[in-house]
């Protein structure tokens, strides 16, 4: 997708990008949680501690927002990745994650992928570093890309 700026968010924009990742995760990940973890989620988007400790970059077109990545730990471990559904297969995922391994200070990153995103982390390069997980109703694999 063409003219797709990736920028840093700010604290004025982190609203707008809690919005999507809501709208996004109900969309694509909510049908495969339980009512616990989908509200073990929502709480986790609306923890200011939590959030204090991510890096959020947005992808923008035309001044709308339509992915959002954000890492924690120093930019090794991914917390959120989430694209509207819309521009899906579009590169606006690829570019978003270019972006968050330039700031990555390892050798390696992490994520705990929801079941819907597997198979696009396989496509980055992950490998499943164990069976998926089910904590407090979120469902995850634990997944590590070696760089």
């Amino acid at each position: 997708m063409e003219n797709i700026l990736i920028e840093e968010l700010n604290e004025a924009q982190i609203n707008e990008a809690l919005f999507l990742v809501w709208k996004v995760f109900k969309d694509y990940e909510a049908p495969d949680y339980s009512k616990e973890g989908v509200d073990e989620f929502y709480k986790s988007i609306n923890d200011e501690s939590y959030l204090s400790m991510l890096r959020v970059f947005g992808a923008f077109k035309d001044d709308n927002l339509l992915g959002v990545i954000a890492t924690r730990s120093e930019g090794t471990h991914i917390a959120l990745f989430f694209v509207d559904g819309r521009y899906h297969r579009r590169g606006i995922g690829k570019a978003l994650f270019q972006t968050v391994l330039k700031y990555n200070p390892s050798n390696k990153m992490t994520v705990n992928s929801s079941p819907y995103a597997v198979e696009v982390y396989h496509k980055l390069g992950f490998c499943d570093t164990d069976k998926e997980q089910l904590i407090n109703g979120i469902i995850f694999t634990p997944m590590e890309l070696e760089l």
